[in-house]
């Protein structure tokens, strides 16, 4: 917009001040005074004016001569970036995988004694039942629910066991309270989960844990195929390191957001 056309309560320097700002990119990390007066189309006065404030305020450093963000410019977009929440996160990621993998994925977040989903992206319906954002699962029977499950304390897990319903869903299907210990535990070890046929006849599930800045396990994404063309083994082969590499991009993206929003943290008891 021309300099003309602005509104009343448009503020001319804050522009210029944040000109000087963007006048550093990857290519050009460091300036001189006169780049930057160039480059932000400001007098060498007035961009000396702006380096030197920022400089006091921490956003700027020079040895004299030439000039450089510092890392504390970030918090300027950080405000930004942790407004949005998991699912917001997550949902390109998942959309990516997807697309290469040709298979629906979905986030998961533990909510009582249920797995419910806050994210999803389909390719095509593979179970009886509608999944959409918002289903919910009994969490021991599903693959992300084992991976929310194992992380937890001992203790906790066996509260959550003593009062599941471990009925059969399927003639697959874990009803074993102390069968589902060793389960978690090996899930617990070797950082995923794969349930072949519990939840559901011929539907098998890979999911992977997915942890924010503190290491503290969040939600978890995971990828459901048909048993009829996906071996166990296949799944483990040919869609884990897929899964893993997504969950890694969603886990950078954390570190830089801060903790989640909008993910249950599973310590509520209601269904």
């Amino acid at each position: 917009m021309p300099a003309g056309d602005r509104e009343p309560h448009f503020v001319r320097s804050f522009e210029r001040g944040l000109a000087v700002i963007r006048a550093f990119d990857a290519d050009h990390p460091e300036l001189t005074l006169s780049e930057v007066a160039r480059v932000s189309d400001l007098t060498r006065a007035a961009a000396r004016r702006f380096l030197l404030t920022l400089f006091d305020l921490g956003y700027v450093e020079t040895d004299g001569r030439m000039f450089r963000l510092t890392p504390r410019v970030l918090e300027l977009g950080y405000s930004y970036l942790s407004s949005f929440t998991l699912p917001e996160i997550a949902e390109p990621h998942l959309e990516q995988l997807v697309a290469q993998i040709r298979e629906s994925s979905s986030l998961c977040v533990l909510d009582g004694d249920d797995i419910v989903y806050v994210a999803r992206v389909p390719t095509h319906r593979i179970m009886t039942a509608t999944i959409t954002v918002g289903s919910r699962f009994p969490a021991q029977v599903t693959s992300v629910g084992r991976v929310l499950l194992a992380q937890l304390p001992d203790e906790e897990i066996d509260t959550r066991l003593s009062r599941a319903d471990l009925s059969p869903l399927t003639a697959r299907t874990i009803v074993s309270a102390e069968l589902l210990r060793t389960e978690l535990r090996r899930v617990r070890r070797q950082g995923y989960a794969i349930v072949d046929q519990e939840l559901e006849e011929g539907l098998r599930s890979v999911a992977v844990p997915v942890r924010d800045r503190d290491g503290e396990v969040v939600a978890a994404v995971n990828i459901p195929v048909h048993a009829s063309r996906n071996s166990v083994e296949s799944v483990r082969r040919d869609l884990l390191p897929h899964l893993l590499a997504t969950v890694a991009r969603i886990e950078a993206d954390l570190r830089i957001t801060g903790r989640a929003r909008g993910a249950s943290r599973g310590t509520g008891t209601h269904r």
